[in-house]
C-alpha cells in the first residue's frame, strides 16, 4: 500500500490523530495531513529532533517511539528505522492506540515496498 492510501485509511478509523506526516528514507515528506507544507515540514523537523534527542539520551538502544503529551494534545514521533511518522493527537490520547495505529501505518506501507 502506498503512503497516501495508508495515511487516508488511518485516518478513517483513527479518532485520536489529527495532523500526520509520513517521511521516506531520506526524510522526504511521502505522505501528509497538515494545513500547509510549512506545517508538515515543521512536523518532520520535530520528530527527527524527538527521535535524534531521546537516541542521545540512550545511545545504547534503538529508540523507536517519542511521545510528549502537551496541554492541548501530543506530539508522537515513531520509526521503523526506515521511515518515520510524525503525528498530533488530541489531549489525552490513549497512547498505546496511537502507537498501534502509528505501526499499523507504517507496517502497511513497507509490506507495499518489499
Amino acid at each position: 500500500m502506498d503512503a497516501s492510501a495508508a495515511l487516508s485509511e488511518l485516518l478513517e478509523v483513527s479518532t485520536q490523530v489529527v495532523q500526520v506526516v509520513v517521511t521516506g528514507p531520506t526524510g522526504e515528506v511521502e505522505a501528509a495531513r497538515a494545513p500547509s507544507d510549512d506545517r508538515a515540514r515543521a512536523l518532520v523537523a520535530a520528530g527527527a529532533e524527538l527521535l535524534s534527542g531521546a537516541g542521545a539520551i540512550r545511545p545504547s538502544e534503538p529508540v523507536e517511539r517519542v511521545q510528549v503529551d502537551l496541554e492541548r494534545g501530543s506530539v508522537v514521533a515513531l520509526t521503523d528505522g526506515t521511515r518515520a511518522v510524525v503525528a498530533t493527537t488530541v489531549a489525552g490520547p490513549t497512547a498505546a492506540l496511537v502507537a498501534h495505529d502509528l505501526r499499523t501505518l507504517l507496517g502497511r506501507i513497507a509490506g507495499a515496498s518489499a
